[in-house]
């Protein structure tokens, strides 16, 4: 899959501003502030429909305008596909694919494959544990539909479940009957969900150990370890035994929604005990495991965009991505750095076409 062009406007800091881009490689560099992560976030929003830096969509637009629009042309299986991102301040923001517009978002889900490394990421390690459960849905989601279903309806639920319990505090009032129909579709979405995340993890930990290896060089072992209230008891009994805490708190305090990643190397919390460069490689893997098994799941190679990466890392550990991207199992390519001859120097050792955009 490849993204031919991209075209903005009034996006973030660009009013108007039009990229043809190579097969291969392309390089966005220039000064801090110019907008070269800009126009990585917006490849990010044609594929998930949402920025990867900022939640709220309306800060997306350009301060002097009332509006933005994403326009990217896409090479998906020999066939163009055209995919429109538009928010209007005021109204819903839109997706459209080849001019019909998209009814569910989640329907646009996986349908253009996208990896970013970012140093925004060590929000994963440093953050809480919804940075972390937000990034095994993310990847799971992009080739299960039938898991981002689950994942959807079990939000709603608890969030009904949730103003039920404030409800009932509120008014001074309790009734188990109603209270019991949530805790049943809980029970029934959050079963699925924490089946398909466990099974997720028995295959990608085995993929994350690998890359981690071939970046950091190094004998140490990582692990990743999943933390879940549903290996306790399922969560029907969990959500009966903790009732009367769940009043307390008038909200449900059991749960998939609970559940955490615990990154670890030589068996201690990496956020304690890793180096910075052991941080940094760790995620590094924890992304390029991502890359992996999305490309084989759906059976499409993504899109990997590196923000700023160069500028985060020691020349050995750069070494080691070109190496591992200097490989036919990679496809297009999107960069930031903010030295232009850095990137030229870097992109020149890997044998593949690029094309560099000074912003």
């Amino acid at each position: 899959m490849i993204l031919k062009s991209l075209s903005l406007v009034n996006y973030k800091n660009f009013e108007s501003q039009d990229f043809e881009f190579d097969t291969k490689i392309n390089c966005f560099v220039g000064f801090n502030g110019v907008g070269k992560t800009n126009v990585l976030d917006a490849i990010y929003h044609l594929s998930l429909g949402k920025s990867y830096f900022n939640p709220v969509a309306t800060q997306n637009i350009n301060h002097d305008a009332d509006f933005f629009v994403i326009d990217g042309i896409f090479d998906k299986h020999e066939r163009t596909e055209k995919i429109i991102v538009s928010l209007k301040r005021g109204q819903k923001k839109m997706i459209k694919r080849n001019g019909k517009a998209y009814e569910k978002f989640s329907d646009h889900i996986g349908f253009i494959p996208l990896v970013i490394i970012s140093p925004a990421d060590r929000d994963l390690i440093i953050e809480g544990s919804d940075t972390r459960r937000k990034f095994i849905d993310s990847v799971i989601s992009q080739s299960n539909k039938v898991y981002l279903n689950h994942l959807i309806n079990y939000n709603k639920v608890l969030s009904q479940r949730n103003a039920l319990l404030k409800y009932f505090a509120l008014n001074n009032t309790f009734n188990q009957q109603t209270l019991e129909v949530y805790n049943e579709q809980l029970h029934t979405y959050g079963s699925e969900i924490f089946k398909i995340r466990h099974e997720f993890l028995e295959a990608f930990i085995p993929i994350f150990k690998k890359r981690y290896e071939a970046i950091s060089n190094n004998n140490e072992s990582v692990n990743l370890i999943y933390k879940s209230d549903l290996y306790e008891d399922d969560l029907s009994s969990l959500l009966l035994q903790r009732i009367n805490k769940d009043k307390a708190l008038q909200y449900t305090s059991v749960g998939i929604h609970k559940d955490d990643l615990s990154f670890q190397i030589e068996t201690h919390p990496i956020k304690k005990f890793g180096s910075q460069g052991q941080q940094k490689s760790f995620l590094i893997a924890l992304k390029l495991a991502q890359f992996d098994f999305v490309k084989q799941q759906s059976g499409v190679t993504p899109l990997l965009l590196l923000d700023d990466i160069f500028d985060k890392l020691d020349e050995q550990r750069v070494a080691q991505i070109i190496g591992l991207v200097d490989n036919e199992d990679f496809g297009q390519l999107f960069i930031s750095d903010t030295h232009a001859e850095r990137t030229e120097n870097v992109v020149k050792q890997i044998h593949q076409s690029y094309k560099i955009f000074k912003l």
